[in-house]
């Protein structure tokens, strides 16, 4: 006679990881145990379930429909559980754990990171992880518990809060200035090399601007990071679109076509609505709002000072 064996809830971590990463290797190295730990848990938990949860092959993991279906429950639970801890636990209880913060490339290096360390300061065991990168994070896979983005999401069970708008403008060294044939119109642009984001790696439409600066530009330095672009602008290498909050502090940076050239896009706070209510990622949430707010000034100068 079949005995189905019985489900270990603590099996449903190995299960978690896996599915987002969809390898083994990188889960054992998530949850700090070995390749064969990992696969013999799923192993477990798919006897104990009676189901084959993942599709293997050589690319790695994927969850079949009956894993798509537990996946859901699993996120639940882990949501459920987190909740648990944050509102039952005693008031005297020092806030910590994990919150990771998924932002752009100069929102989250420029801005973000030379703050976060007050909050480190004030809640000593909070691991604060910040993936400043070019992409869109999936917060129902757990690649964040808070996204900075630039665009509302209209679908997913997420909680959203627009931070601030940001103004951009074209910036070059001012050696290049020197160097170069004058600029006095967007018209001049042709003539000169214009550095922006490589088209077929833009992650967003919002990034997709210098169509709007002139449809004669085409740029001929590209790269799919934000601090690389500014950093061969600052070197010399050519005219820029910068957000304000990164280029206005850059003395080595300056502002052209200032008048004529005026972009405003937004920064958006992202969070999963089951994550929303935890006190780690409302503290870490709360504060990002806090100094966003400090710094409206940076993101929307009426009347910067220009060099």
């Amino acid at each position: 006679m079949y005995i189905r064996m019985s489900l270990d809830w603590n099996d449903l971590r190995y299960f978690l990881s896996v599915a987002r990463t969809g390898r083994l290797t990188e889960a054992s190295r998530r949850l700090g145990t070995d390749h064969a730990t990992v696969s013999r848990r799923i192993k477990a938990l798919e006897g104990a379930l009676d189901a084959r949860l993942f599709e293997r092959s050589p690319r790695g993991y994927a969850l079949t429909e009956a894993g798509e279906r537990l996946l859901a429950h699993a996120e639940r639970m882990e949501s459920s559980a987190a909740r648990m801890q944050s509102e039952i636990a005693g008031e005297n209880m020092t806030l910590g754990g994990a919150v990771r913060v998924g932002a752009p490339d100069g929102f989250g290096t420029i801005f973000l990171a030379p703050r976060i360390g007050t909050l480190n300061r004030r809640y000593p065991e909070l691991d604060l992880q910040i993936v400043a990168m070019p992409r869109v994070f999936s917060l129902s896979k757990r690649e964040a518990d808070i996204a900075i983005g630039l665009a509302r999401p209209t679908e997913g069970r997420l909680v959203t809060r627009k931070l601030t708008d940001y103004r951009l403008h074209l910036y070059a060294s001012r050696s290049y200035l020197d160097e170069n044939n004058p600029i006095e119109s967007p018209a001049d642009l042709s003539d000169h090399v214009v550095i922006g984001y490589i088209p077929d790696l833009i992650f967003t439409p919002e990034l997709d601007y210098l169509p709007q600066v002139s449809s004669q530009i085409k740029p001929r330095l590209t790269s799919s990071n934000l601090i690389a672009q500014m950093r061969a602008a600052r070197a010399g290498a050519g005219l820029c679109i910068l957000p304000d909050f990164m280029a206005l502090e850059d003395p080595g940076l300056v502002s052209v076509l200032r008048d004529e050239i005026d972009l405003v896009r937004t920064f958006w706070l992202i969070l999963h609505a089951d994550l929303h209510d935890i006190a780690r990622v409302r503290a870490v949430a709360d504060f990002i709002v806090a100094e966003v707010e400090a710094a409206r000034d940076l993101f929307m100068p009426d009347n910067p000072s220009i060099a």
